[in-house]
Order: structure tokens, then sequence, then C-alpha cells
């Protein structure tokens, strides 16, 4: 499905780590938040262990108390809702604009009560979400905005970057995304106080001033490690190389595929002056049997997969919520029909090729047994 593009200088980097002696808290996690910080540009970038790690402790610093309400989307991977759960808040779902998958604001809007204290948008697949009514309908009602750009490192929203409108935002660094640390994850804040928090929740609690078995706060280990940073660095001295290779890739799936009446390609809102491609996921015409093309796909050696199963009907939030079908109509409907295919910077013409005339004969196949 995915491979992460790692060379002879993330290699030369991690082998500078070891024989540094340094594994943890040296210079390569700072460098790493140095460059981050410089890239997006924002003021605090905070390196954690992985992008749930981030989501846990921005929604933390947002100050959030059992029971206060978070709206969110339904159609992400589970981290984005689960991070609300950690602090025992209650996810509320808004549902999803057709066309982008992204959150759909007037829907947002509707999910607020007296209750909600925070927002936790997410930048599905690598399209921005369409931030200028959020972040108004946010001042209006004085919530916290967190964004979820796990899936969004260097897309651009009205040509600015995403992580750059929210009270914070989170980016992730698993082998799958568009640069990588192995594992990892950045918070990236323009508050000073909500980045004290984060960097005290991710040390064990420990403040400035405090001892090393001194704790001013409950805290969690949420550091990255020099191993991890030091891919980091290597990775985004050449960040822009590798979402121009994803890119390409994008642009190839989208020829071949753009003309077919079984398949809909990702739509690119006006909005959007750049796209960061995350993954290649299309979407079958109605009635036609998603499970069926994707059983028929891996019988062939292509890997893909349904992206996103809708959160709220996961079986703990049903069970624990009682969330029913029905509840988030469109990311219901669009995510039943979604196929993630094989994605990333190495692939090459006659991968893509491949895959697409294969899709083709099993999307006939599938849908004319149908008739």
């Amino acid at each position: 499905m995915s491979a992460p593009d790692i060379g002879a200088r993330e290699r030369e980097l991690v082998l500078d780590v070891l024989s540094s002696g340094i594994l943890s808290g040296g210079p390569y996690a700072r460098r790493f938040e140095q460059m981050f910080e410089q890239y997006l540009p924002v003021s605090h970038a905070i390196a954690v262990s992985s992008g749930t790690a981030g989501l846990h402790t921005c929604v933390v610093a947002a100050g959030l108390q059992p029971g206060d309400e978070v709206v969110t989307t339904p159609f992400s991977f589970v981290a984005s809702a689960n991070c609300i759960l950690f602090e025992r808040a209650v996810p509320v779902f808004a549902d999803i604009d057709a066309t982008t998958l992204n959150i759909d604001p007037r829907e947002l809007e509707a999910r607020i009560t007296g209750r909600t204290k925070a927002i936790v948008v997410v930048h599905v697949f690598g399209q921005p979400v369409d931030m200028d009514p959020v972040l108004a309908i946010a001042r209006r009602r004085g919530v916290f905005v967190i964004e979820d750009a796990c899936e969004a490192f260097g897309a651009e929203y009205q040509g600015r970057r995403t992580g750059t409108f929210g009270d914070a935002a989170v980016f992730g660094f698993y082998p799958n995304k568009q640069i990588t640390t192995g594992e990892g994850g950045v918070v990236v804040t323009p508050h000073d106080d909500v980045a004290a928090s984060v960097r005290a929740l991710r040390n064990q609690g420990r403040e400035p001033g405090d001892l090393w078995l001194e704790h001013s706060r409950l805290g969690f280990n949420y550091r990255l490690s020099e191993l991890h940073a030091a891919i980091g660095v290597a990775q985004l001295e050449r960040a822009d190389t590798l979402l121009a290779n994803r890119a390409r890739v994008a642009a190839m799936y989208t020829e071949r595929l753009a003309a077919s009446h079984d398949v809909d390609v990702p739509a690119i809102a006006p909005e959007t002056t750049r796209m960061s491609w995350f993954v290649y996921v299309i979407r079958l015409r109605h009635a036609i049997d998603r499970d069926g093309v994707i059983r028929h796909l891996q019988e062939r050696g292509i890997p893909a997969r349904p992206y996103f199963p809708p959160i709220h009907l996961q079986r703990y939030f049903r069970e624990r919520f009682g969330y029913a079908p029905g509840m988030c109509p469109i990311a219901e409907r669009e995510a039943a029909r979604t196929i993630a295919l094989p994605f990333h910077g190495g692939l090459s013409e006659e991968q893509v090729d491949f895959v697409c005339g294969q899709l083709g004969q099993v999307v006939r196949e599938v849908a004319g047994s149908r008739r």
C-alpha cells in the first residue's frame, strides 16, 4: 500500500546519533523542531512520539474536562476522536462535504452547544478543510481550534500552509506519511502558553526549573527519540522533492482514471492551493460492490483498502454513546464506496498502469455480475 522514501542521508544522520551516544533529549530533536518552525512558519514546534500523542497533548492543553463536548468529523483515522475520549470528553460528529470529504462547516456550527469547548478539524487525505468559515465559527462561539494535519504536511489553503490556522495543530510521521520519522509527530502553536503546556505534558509533566525527578503536573512519556528526529531532519531537507514525487504519482492515477464512468477520482477544492497527497482514494459509483472490487484486486496481487470506515460506527463508539447508522448520512454513504489504491512517491508509470488496468477489468467484471 505504501513505502517510505529512505536514502543515504537518513542513514548518515542515524549513524551520527548512534555514534554520539545521545539517544534521547539531544540536539536532533531540537533541530527538527526548528526546521519545522521555519518550514510552516510557526512560533512553536514541539516534537512528540506520534500524531496521536500530539493530539492528546492538544486536548489537555485546551483545558477539556469530563463531559465537555468537542465537535469533529466522523470521516478520519480513529485517533482524531480517541484523543477526546482520553480526557473523558464527548466527541460530537458533524457530517462531511460530499466533494472534499472534509467536515462541513455548516454541519459543524449546527452541532455546537453551550457544552462545546473545542473543534478538531481533520485535513483528510492531504486536502485542507475550508478554514475561513471554521475560524469564523470558532471566534463567534469562543471555542479552541485543533487542526489534525497528520495527513496534510505541506498542504496549502489559500496560499497558507495547514497547521498555521488553529490554536494548535498536529502533524504525524508514520511511515506512510508524506515525510516520516518512523514513528513520531509534531505539535505546532502560535501560543506561548499552549507550547509550554505541551512541552511539559510530553516530558512527564516537568516544567522549566523542575529537576529530573520533579514533576509539576501530570504528564506523559511522549518524547521523540534522537533516532527518529534524525530521520525527520533528513526528510525535511528534501521535503519539496518528496511532495513532488507523490504529486507526480497522483497525477498519473488521475490521468488514467478520470475518464472512467465507474470511478470518481479525488476532487480538489478551489481553496486548496496545494494538495499534499497522503493516499490516493477513489470512490466507486453507487451500486458497484466495493468490497468485491477490493477482494478481486487483492487476489491479483494489488493491495487495496476501504478508507475510512466512519468513526461513529466503530463498535466501542456505538456501545458507549449509542451512535447508530443514519447519524452522518453523507459520511456513511461516501465511506461505503472508497478504495485506497497503492500509493507512494516511488511508484513507476508501469506500476500505475498495471494497477489502473487491473482496476478497470475488475470493476467491469463486478459491475457486470450485478446486472
